[in-house]
């Protein structure tokens, strides 16, 4: 089994895929690192030798921050947009979307369940 930046990458899949398993690789840099280590997309990562395994490591480790370090910085950016108050900190210190949707309906996601509020009560009629 192929363990690359401490993720367990699946065997039975094509590289290409398999690589984008390891947070902060998607399918085009995982095309980028199988092209520079002269390795083809259909091969299986279990079908990787120990020189092809090298070369991926030594890519993804000199090139790429991936992983916990680039999970760190994301919430650096985060924290730092909190902190100096920008209306983009302020949506995700109060948990709403970041990027500009409607909250009117849908964004569940980011609001949470819903929190019923009472209405106003109809008076009698007389």
């Amino acid at each position: 089994m192929a363990r690359i930046a401490g993720i367990d990458l699946p065997k039975h899949k094509r590289g290409e895929i398999a690589l984008t398993y390891i947070y902060g690789i998607g399918r085009s840099t995982a095309k980028r690192i199988l092209d520079q280590a002269e390795i083809s997309y259909d091969t299986k990562a279990s079908e990787w030798d120990d020189d092809q395994l090298a070369a991926i490591r030594n890519f993804i480790t000199e090139e790429l921050k991936v992983e916990g370090e680039l999970r760190s910085e994301v919430q650096m950016n985060i924290k730092r947009l909190m902190d100096i108050a920008s209306y983009r900190g302020l949506r995700h210190r109060r948990g709403l979307p970041v990027r500009g949707q409607r909250t009117r309906t849908n964004s569940r996601t980011r609001k949470g369940r819903r929190k019923t509020v009472a209405g106003k009560k109809k008076a009698p009629r007389k």
